[in-house]
């Protein structure tokens, strides 16, 4: 019997992508932390990336996020170059193309729930009221929104910092152990928010976790490995 090559989804290219990095290459002093690491995440795709502690997965996310340049490669959203030496224009084009979300949920303390939402509306020049309170009912807030961070549970604090991270209707999410500081209930439900509603607006999804679980929601693993990727974990 002849031998069947099943078709395989086809690989955004870097322009089409909502996420890409192209040959990243990063290190600390004479510590190469990323030996040319290449991903490209399609809109409405998520994709969890695994690996060691020490692996080079933290470094990678500030790159990706454009928190930092790499010293060689490129990385791209939504088919723009981001790896720009200039600060003030990087983190613009951040604030309209990225959205974060960190183990630690950041939220401003002094600022109630609704404008920890509306923040990067507000850095935007916008106002952004309207797009929050919608988040905030999707993520099971609804009601709660003069209510300062310092009130709610740990649980609800994450679903905050997910509504906030959509709520410039970002091309790519990145999430570094968005579930890391969360029991197994609450783990569950914001990994669920947070998937759900990127999909739902053809936002492609970068996870870096430890969490076999939240991997396992993901459509594809890359396993990160002395700061070299491969495919699956």
């Amino acid at each position: 019997m002849p031998r069947v090559t099943l078709p395989t989804a086809p690989v955004p290219t870097v322009q089409a992508a909502a996420l890409a990095a192209v040959n990243v290459r990063h290190s600390f002093g004479e510590l190469t932390v990323l030996h040319g690491v290449s991903l490209r995440v399609a809109a409405g795709e998520v994709v969890a990336v695994t690996g060691p502690s020490g692996s080079g997965k933290s470094t990678l996310l500030h790159l990706l996020g454009g928190l930092d340049v790499p010293q060689e490669g490129e990385v791209w959203w939504a088919g723009e170059r981001a790896d720009t030496q200039d600060t003030q224009a990087r983190a613009t084009r951040r604030a309209g193309r990225v959205g974060l979300v960190f183990q630690h949920h950041y939220l401003l303390e002094d600022l109630n729930v609704l404008d920890n939402v509306r923040v990067p509306a507000l850095l935007s020049g916008q106002d952004g009221t309207e797009r929050a309170r919608e988040l905030l009912a999707r993520v099971g807030l609804a009601g709660r929104e003069k209510a300062l961070p310092g009130v709610l549970s740990g649980g609800e604090r994450q679903r905050v910092a997910v509504a906030r991270a959509l709520a410039s209707r970002p091309a790519v999410v990145l999430a570094d152990e968005p579930t890391g500081s969360l029991d197994r209930v609450n783990a569950d439900m914001v990994a669920a928010l947070l998937i759900d509603l990127a999909r739902e607006n053809q936002a492609g999804v970068l996870l870096v976790t430890h969490d076999e679980r939240l991997a396992a929601r993901a459509d594809r693993t890359l396993h990160l490995l002395d700061g070299r990727m491969v495919e699956g974990g």
